[in-house]
């Protein structure tokens, strides 16, 4: 199976007030978005997963949004690394966003280890004082597992800096063994960053690249589903579909010039580009 992934960011931001949200009212943003690409998606059938990781006051509405045989799974941006249970703390949880709550919203799948997220805990980490590299995967590990411990799947987000490049070897293996250590993998897909890459003027990593580094996270994993999560576009789509080490992408942005920001239509185009693609491979 293929899958198609969606980080929806803090896109609903309207564009008056420096976001880049034009598409619909912050009020029904994420419902908007499911009802607008959920019939088109089903005629990819089986042969693809759909999750969109909205943040998280959307979530209601794109749930409540989906219809009976929709093929859209909604996720969440992160969840906190403890979670109520009988016995031991029904919700003092204040700012955090727990496993479980996040599945009595309508959730199915988070979002975990996303560079952005790795880039805050390690600043909050390094002003205590703190100079264990390993402490964020570890504090991602313990997400995970209250992740699948609440029934959901995780996106794990693993990839190395530009001053990591040189050991992307031992950088990812860190993030993989650390990371999704004790957790079962059969509830987990990993997305590869390459942070190095990430943002205006960056060059992307070419096919030989991404290849190289999908053959090696699924050695390491020990075959689990690997997909491009440095944003699968347009422009290589069609490139990412025809590796056979990468089992899908992740969206974010859908335009990049002009009137940038996520929209819909391109959205499907790109996800029509890459399974078409893959079809014929």
């Amino acid at each position: 199976m293929k899958h198609i992934f969606l980080n929806l960011k803090r896109f609903d931001i309207p564009r008056e007030l420096g976001g880049v949200n034009e598409i619909a009212d912050v009020k029904e943003w994420g419902g908007f978005i499911v009802r607008s690409v959920q019939d088109s998606l089903k005629q990819y059938g089986e042969e693809a997963e759909f999750v969109m990781y909205f943040p998280e006051a959307h979530i209601l509405s794109a749930s409540q949004a989906k219809n009976q045989d929709s093929p859209v799974k909604i996720g969440c941006q992160g969840i906190y690394r403890d979670d109520v249970a009988t016995g031991h703390n029904f919700g003092a949880f204040t700012t955090n966003r727990t496993g479980k709550g996040m599945k009595a919203l309508g959730c199915d799948s988070v979002l975990i280890g996303h560079c952005e997220e790795r880039n805050d805990k390690a600043g909050i980490l390094a002003e205590a004082g703190v100079t264990d590299t390993s402490a964020v995967n570890r504090l991602l590990n313990m997400e995970v597992k209250k992740a699948v411990e609440a029934g959901l799947s995780v996106l794990y987000c693993i990839g190395e800096k530009a001053e990591e490049q040189e050991r992307w070897k031992e950088v990812l293996k860190e993030q993989i063994e650390t990371g999704l250590e004790g957790v079962d993998p059969t509830k987990v897909v990993i997305a590869y960053e390459p942070v190095w890459a990430i943002g205006p003027g960056k060059i992307p990593p070419d096919r030989e690249y991404i290849s190289k580094i999908g053959e090696y996270v699924k050695e390491i994993s020990g075959g689990m589903d690997v997909v491009y999560g440095g944003g699968l576009k347009q422009d290589n789509a069609e490139m990412l579909a025809g590796i056979p080490s990468i089992d899908g992408g992740l969206i974010a942005l859908t335009r990049f010039s002009g009137d940038i920001g996520f929209y819909p239509e391109e959205y499907l185009e790109i996800a029509g580009i890459y399974l078409n693609a893959a079809k014929g491979k």
